[in-house]
Parts: structure tokens; sequence; C-alpha cells
């Protein structure tokens, strides 16, 4: 008998990380520990694109941010720099009020409501970010999510005719040394299709794979998006097309980023924006709430409006009273009592 691949009563917020959970950049905890200037570090990347134009190469920011903190190991600046380190460092990156807490606090907001709770509704949270994935798996909030995407390194790269030898049994510590993923703004949508196929749940999905809308694991309407500015908008517009929602936020000190939220507003990327603050009663964790409980509401709707589609009314017992029973019987009497009087005019 053929079946749906899954039951679709998953809702999945999915965040950015560096200024929507946390108030500065990741790395900071990094250059703090390694004493290399942050400004410089951000100034020389940025300029890094522009240089390397001129003598004819083309890079992208995000491989210039990583290939920067290579040059970095390399020099001696970073000596010793590796993935044990790079976690470790996690653990420093401090928070926005409610966060991480908020990832498991929220997970009873589909359990509020008895249908929803009836239906089996519950709650993932992934983070997907161009920053470096050891990080966060390092930090307060790994244990609060299903899943991080991110940029990552990889230690003793092998090294040419590997497949002709046997793999070296590495104990010593190395550095990182090569680039082994890249996540920018524009491969985070790809995060949203996997999160969105169940490919990060079922390896045997492949994302590219074509899935009928009905066997995806978690819809597109069943997203929110959380970020914090324009360089997002290519997620907010996946999610926001395929009915989810795209929430802004904004560090509550920053006027500039309040503005730039409105403006996101007023020309339609996101549905609404709130504050970097995620303690029980603020504005966006009220608006998040709201968005959740009316996706679990959709949900219900949708499916016992399947059951009621798919599944016809069974026999009904007749329930007819003596009194009625009796009034149909005079009623037929006086009906023959009336055919008899028109036959014999």
């Amino acid at each position: 008998m053929a079946t749906t691949l899954f039951t679709q009563n998953i809702i999945a917020c999915i965040w950015d990380f560096d200024k929507t959970l946390i108030p500065e950049y990741m790395q900071s905890p990094l250059f703090r520990r390694y004493g290399v200037s942050e400004a410089n570090f951000w100034t020389e990347t940025n300029s890094l694109m522009a240089h390397y134009q001129k003598r004819g190469y083309h890079i992208s920011g995000e491989i210039a941010y990583l290939n920067h903190i290579l040059t970095y190991v390399q020099s001696g600046q970073m000596a010793r720099l590796n993935n044990r380190v790079l976690h470790e460092c996690g653990a420093d990156i401090a928070f926005y009020p409610g966060m991480p807490d908020f990832f498991n606090r929220s997970r009873a907001f589909v359990k509020e409501k008895p249908e929803h709770a009836k239906h089996e509704i519950s709650l993932e949270h992934y983070v997907v970010s161009t920053g470096l994935a050891e990080m966060i798996r390092g930090s307060k909030a790994a244990s609060g999510v299903d899943g991080i995407w991110g940029c990552e390194f990889v230690e003793n790269p092998l090294q040419p005719g590997f497949l002709k030898q046997k793999e070296m049994d590495i104990k010593a510590e190395a550095e990182i040394a090569q680039i082994g993923m890249v996540i920018d703004n524009t491969t985070k949508t790809k995060a949203i299709f996997e999160i969105n196929k169940g490919t990060n749940k079922n390896p045997s999905i492949d994302v590219n794979s074509n899935i009928k809308p009905e066997d995806r694991r978690i819809p597109l309407q069943n997203m929110i998006y959380i970020a914090d500015g324009p360089s997002d908008i290519p997620s907010f517009s996946v999610v926001k097309s395929g009915g989810g929602k795209a929430y802004a936020v904004y560090n509550p000190e920053s006027t500039a980023e309040f503005e730039q939220n409105d403006r996101l507003r007023q020309v339609g990327r996101i549905d609404h924006y709130g504050p970097a603050d995620y303690s029980e009663k603020s504005p966006t964790t009220k608006w998040l709430r709201l968005q959740i409980h009316k996706m679990c509401d959709r949900i219900v709707t949708d499916r016992e409006a399947a059951v009621a589609q798919r599944v016809s009314r069974p026999p009904q017992h007749l329930t007819t009273t003596l009194e009625e029973e009796t009034a149909k019987e005079v009623g037929k009497a006086k009906n023959k009592q009336t055919f008899f009087l028109d036959e014999t005019k």
C-alpha cells in the first residue's frame, strides 16, 4: 500500500547565528585567545577581494575570511589552531538574553493546546551559519538544536597517493590546513532544502532529488527563518515564498539595525521584526510563539481534513422511534383510503 514518506507534523525554526543569537561575531573569543586584533582582521578580510581582483583572482567573501584564518595559522599568529581549540573557544560565546534556553523552552509551545498534542506536533531548531561549525558545536547552543550547518576546516589533509596506502594512525594534534566546507548566504538555501526534504535525517534522500511536496519531511510553510539582516535575503525569500515566515532581529541598542529591519519589512522581504531578546515575555518570543501556534492550528486542520476525505462514513443503525413508525403507518392508511374513495367515484 502506498504511503507518504513523512507525517509532516514538524515545525522548524531555522536560525542564523552571528548578530542573531549573539551580539558579536562568534570568532571574537578566538581572536582574544590568540591576542589578534579583531578589527584589524576584518579590515584585512574586507579588502582582500579588491586586492586579489587587482591580481586577477576572484574569490568570495566567505572563502576570503576562511583563507585569511589559515594564513594567520601559517604565519604563526594563530599557531596550533585546530578543531579542538575552535570547539573550546565556542564555550566562551555569549548569547542574547533568553538564549540558548529558548530552544528547549519553546518546544513546549506545540503542546500547550490539547488538539496540538493529540497530533503529536513537534518543534525542531536548526542553525545555518556562515560562521564556524566547530565553534557552534562547542557553544552552549549546541545541546538545544537539532542540526548545525557552518564552515569547517580539515586537519592532516590526505596526501597524493593516499588511495594506495593504508591510512596512517594520527595521534598528534595538527593545525587546520584546508577548508572542508563553505556556507555562504546563497548556499544557506541548500541547507533549508535539506531540512525541507529530510536529507539531514535520511542520507539516502538526495537534496537534488525531485520529491513531491506531500513527501517532504518539513514543508516550507512549517518553517520560520530568523536572522539579522539583508545578507539573509535569499533564505528569507525561500521560506517566505514557500508559505513560511521570515523574522528579522536587531540589537536593541542599535538604531541603525532597527531601521534596517524596518526597510526589509517595507519592501516585503520579511513578515515582521523585533529585538534580539528571547526572554519569556519579550515581543520576539511572543511573536514566534503566536506563529508556531498558527502553524499548529493549520497542521491540525489539514490532517483532520485529510482523514475526512479519505475515510467513508460507516453504515448507521436505524433510530426511528415508535411514534414515528405509528405516524408513518397512519399516513399510509389515509393515503389508501383517499385512493379508494377516488376509485369509487
